[in-house]
């Protein structure tokens, strides 16, 4: 049993949204497959996986280091102690060879992409959706049939107002959403303030909608819009700090009583774990949000989410970034707080499976083998030119 292959394409999101911070006209993602000699139904297991969104494609890394140190090692290092499927604890440290501490995002991406790959590899040798995989390994089997699914939207677009954003509420509330997320700080205050006003007059409940900054504020414009967005009583107000600005973050926790929600934008366990550390958050109510892909992948985010354990947090806590087939697994295998959405926004990465329908606010988890790609006919058409 060995990996007989890796492969890698870079391909543009061609969307020009954008958000507080950047807009995403020139970014790209790369799309991975890794090729298995192993055989079902006559044909070759391929594993793949995407690195999620908003961060570029990451080959370069991939072609330099990962991919050739994988392929050039011992097959049987690879591979579980009854050698009967691949170990992906085994192929991360693989990865990790001769890496220097620290400097996480510069590889972690590219690790993160090729592991989690491996892991519909490893799902689809089981026969089983990857969530099931997950529960047997991390949650003692515990499994669940839906998931709680939030929808991300309310972009700003050039010459749309407030119309435009309660049209795109209504039409993700009739496909099922009851909660939603709208960005901020790509308008003034009393602009994004008549927004989430416009917002709210669809949704009926501060609950039921957060705000996103993207990590866009300094110091006296994150307080201004945490001052303005206490009345509203809202789900989470998500990264009003630069991500990495953690007593910035503590002062805004100070006087922002309602949830945050943050951590997309952290890459490796010891920046979460500083980030629970210094950041002024609290357990009992705010939000964690790790791309997982782009965070070393499944067995780091286990690790991750034991060091969160010891400092106090729940599962329930965790709602990864990456509204995404790959997040959808994640999130039911291991039983965290919900998953994101975003439906027609990044072309052929957005959403799940075509015949996926959410309910009242949840998604059925799917029982296709591995992530389940092939069942999103556009995304696989792209991945399927790999292998």
């Amino acid at each position: 049993m060995r990996i007989v292959d890796i492969r890698e394409i870079a391909v543009p999101l061609k969307t020009n949204m954008r958000n507080a911070a950047f807009d995403f006209s020139e970014m790209t993602t790369s799309v991975v497959a890794v090729v298995t000699d192993v055989l079902r139904a006559g044909q070759p297991v391929v594993g793949y996986a995407f690195n999620s969104t908003g961060r570029y494609a990451c080959g370069a890394q991939m072609r330099a280091r990962f991919i050739p140190r994988i392929l050039k090692s011992d097959p049987a290092t690879l591979v579980n102690d009854s050698g009967t499927n691949f170990d992906p604890a085994k192929i991360l440290a693989c990865m990790m060879q001769r890496e220097k501490p620290g400097g996480h995002t510069e590889r972690s991406i590219a690790i993160g992409t090729i592991e989690v790959a491996c892991w519909d590899a490893v799902a689809k040798i089981e026969d089983k959706p990857l969530y099931r995989v997950l529960a047997e390994r991390y949650t003692e089997g515990g499994t669940q049939d839906e998931v709680q699914c939030y929808v991300g939207g309310g972009w700003y677009h050039p010459d749309k107002g407030v119309e435009h954003l309660q049209d795109e509420i209504r039409h993700r509330l009739a496909e099922g959403y009851t909660t939603m997320k709208i960005k901020v700080g790509g308008a003034t205050i009393p602009e994004d303030v008549e927004r989430i006003e416009a917002a709210l007059a669809m949704l009926g409940d501060g609950n039921r909608l957060a705000v996103d900054a993207n990590g866009a504020f300094r110091r006296d414009r994150a307080l201004a819009y945490a001052w303005s967005l206490a009345p509203f009583g809202l789900r989470w107000f998500e990264e009003p700090t630069d991500p990495l600005d953690y007593a910035l973050l503590a002062e805004v926790a100070d006087q922002y009583a309602s949830p945050i929600g943050t951590g997309e934008n952290l890459f490796s366990t010891q920046d979460i774990e500083n980030l629970v550390r210094f950041g002024g958050l609290r357990a009992d109510r705010d939000i964690l949000q790790i791309d997982v892909p782009q965070s070393y992948g499944v067995v780091q985010f286990a690790r991750t989410l034991e060091a969160l354990q010891a400092h106090g947090w729940k599962r329930s806590s965790v709602f990864p970034h990456g509204g995404n087939q790959m997040t959808l697994h994640i999130v039911g295998g291991f039983g965290l707080g919900g998953c994101e959405a975003y439906p027609d926004v990044f072309g052929a990465f957005a959403g799940f499976a075509d015949d996926a329908r959410v309910d009242n606010g949840w998604l059925k988890l799917p029982d296709r083998p591995g992530i389940g790609f092939e069942a999103q006919n556009e995304l696989y058409a792209l991945m399927r030119q790999l292998a």
